[in-house]
């Protein structure tokens, strides 16, 4: 199966992280095809990002789609466009935040969020609300990275980060991280190995459950909020997601 895998942002060496971290875990045969926008912001943090940034997300589906693709994984920890992306989307979609919470609920009690600035914590919340998650979560913790520098191998990003996780286990009682961004996918091994607790990253968690949605027959439903798009005229770039319910 060939599974797409969309960096939100126009950081190609963030696309290139998130491809490496898929295929690591992707079953003998499953084919990652990592793709990003061609125009929109380098780094999603906050929400002005997230919204600049779902035209272009919108933008490879309807690439991907046309290359047999068995489902989507949206590479923003915000789960960013990701209601109208299954929407639109013929495959399934799943978004790494949601992922990574569920993957987190199933080897702990209680996990906490490793992200990186601030500004995110509250669009983190609210996914774990709606997500039904929110008692398992211990907390949302910001080490202050802006998204970029976890890209800068000479930045203190990790050991941040890593501060964030031995404060979460003292503070919040933690029995396992979920890290907040899709640029931390390479960290988490060797947290784990430093912590000695279960570090969960969003793309693998993705990846895996995007191939178990596919082996099991299982699509999007079209019952409700995730009907396919009503016909109706779009103009200039959105005319390509123009398609009957």
């Amino acid at each position: 199966m060939r599974i797409q895998v969309i960096n939100p942002n126009t950081t190609a060496s963030m696309t290139a992280k998130i491809a490496a971290a898929a295929r690591l875990v992707a079953s003998p045969g499953t084919e990652i095809f990592a793709t990003q926008p061609d125009e929109g912001p380098v780094s999603i943090e906050g929400y002005f990002d997230e919204a600049l940034s779902v035209p272009g997300i919108l933008e490879e589906i309807a690439r991907g789609e046309g290359q047999e693709i068995a489902g989507h994984v949206i590479a923003c920890f915000d789960d960013t466009g990701l209601d109208a992306a299954r929407c639109f989307a013929s495959a399934p979609v799943v978004g790494i935040g949601e992922a990574a919470y569920h993957m987190a609920s199933l080897v702990a009690g209680r996990f906490t969020v490793v992200t990186t600035l601030a500004r995110s914590i509250p669009a983190l919340e609210h996914n774990l609300v709606r997500y039904g998650l929110a008692s398992r979560c211990g907390g949302v913790r910001a080490a202050e990275v802006p998204v970029l520098a976890l890209e800068d191998p000479h930045s203190s990003a990790r050991d941040r980060v890593s501060g964030e996780i031995d404060r979460a286990i003292r503070d919040d009682r933690a029995e396992a991280i979920v890290l907040g961004c899709a640029g931390m996918a390479d960290l988490a091994r060797s947290l784990s190995a430093e912590h000695g607790l279960p570090v969960i990253e969003g793309v693998s968690a993705a990846v895996r459950l995007i191939e178990d949605l596919s082996v099991m027959g299982l699509s999007t439903s079209r019952i409700g909020g995730w009907a396919s798009p009503r016909r109706k005229p779009l103009s200039g770039r959105y005319a390509v997601f123009s398609r009957a319910s």
